[in-house]
Parts: C-alpha cells; sequence; structure tokens
C-alpha cells in the first residue's frame, strides 16, 4: 500500500479538503490544543521548516530517548501506526508560549493553506531545516511529515 504523502496531489487535495472541515466548533479528541490554536501550530511547524520561524536556540533541542534518530524517523515516517497522543511540542509552534498566538480564525486557517502550498510548491524558494527530532531530511520525507502531522492534528478534532 503507498504511503500517503503531501507530495501526491490527490492526498494534498484530501488534506486541504480536511482542512476546509475544521470549524471552531470542532471537539478536541485529545491533547490541550484549541482547533485555532491547532491552526496556528500547523503554520508554526511549516515556517520553521522553510526557515521563516528560527528556532530559539541554535542547537535544537530533542527529547532525549535512548534509540537512534533514524530509527525515530523510520518509526515516525515509515512504520504504519499512529502516531501518539499527549507529546509535548516545542515552544517555537506552541500557541501559548512562543508560537503564533490564534487571530482571526479564517484568516489563521487561509495562511496555514497558503503556506502548505508554498511548502509543496515545486521549485521550492526555501531551503529545508533540521527537524528538532529527526534532522535533515529529504523532499519525500518532508512531504511525508507534512501529510502526517496535519493528519495527526486532524484526528485530533475528530476529522
Amino acid at each position: 500500500m503507498p504511503k500517503l504523502t503531501l507530495s501526491n496531489p490527490a492526498d494534498k487535495q484530501k488534506i486541504v479538503e480536511r482542512l476546509g472541515k475544521v470549524q471552531l466548533s470542532s471537539s478536541r479528541q485529545w491533547g490541550g490544543m484549541s482547533v485555532s490554536q491547532m491552526i496556528c501550530h500547523l503554520s508554526d511547524s511549516f515556517r520553521v521548516t522553510m526557515g521563516e520561524k528560527p528556532w530559539k536556540t541554535e542547537r535544537i533541542s530533542v527529547t532525549p530517548i535512548p534509540l537512534p534518530r533514524w530509527f525515530v524517523k523510520w518509526m515516525a515516517l515509515d512504520v504504519p501506526l499512529a502516531w501518539p497522543h499527549g507529546l509535548k511540542t516545542r515552544p517555537e509552534v506552541d500557541p501559548e508560549m512562543g508560537g503564533t498566538p490564534p487571530g482571526q480564525f479564517e484568516a489563521d486557517r487561509a495562511a496555514l493553506l497558503d503556506l502548505l502550498q508554498r511548502f509543496t510548491q515545486q521549485p521550492r524558494e526555501f531551503k529545508w531545516q533540521p527537524h528538532p527530532m529527526f534532522g535533515m531530511m529529504s523532499d519525500r520525507d518532508w512531504m511525508r511529515w507534512g501529510y502526517l502531522h496535519i493528519d495527526h492534528h486532524l484526528r485530533q478534532f475528530g476529522l
């Protein structure tokens, strides 16, 4: 079975459609973010990835785990398991810490859709930044990560 990825136009379109179904009234299934905070979190995650929002530290901190980075990346991107719930996000992409706080919902959603378009656009107008847990990644890895990250948070709100 092929892996879902933002590099596949049909997979990307399904994500865009699901993002269009997000409402302020969407009920959280787990975690602490509101639906508005989730939209801003996804936007900030793309901004950091594309180098538009810097990490606060020169060295990207990672959650200490007793496993090699390549193994964690493989588990997250290639093993067909849902991402775990409740992992703490980095402050730079946490709307309650150093991330972007929610503004007007429709404007925040439009900004996310614009970032998604730029993230997937060819040729790229930016240079990939290292992922805080996985380090440097290929285009293939980033497109898979982007799909899985958005999917994870849409499922968080029942979508």
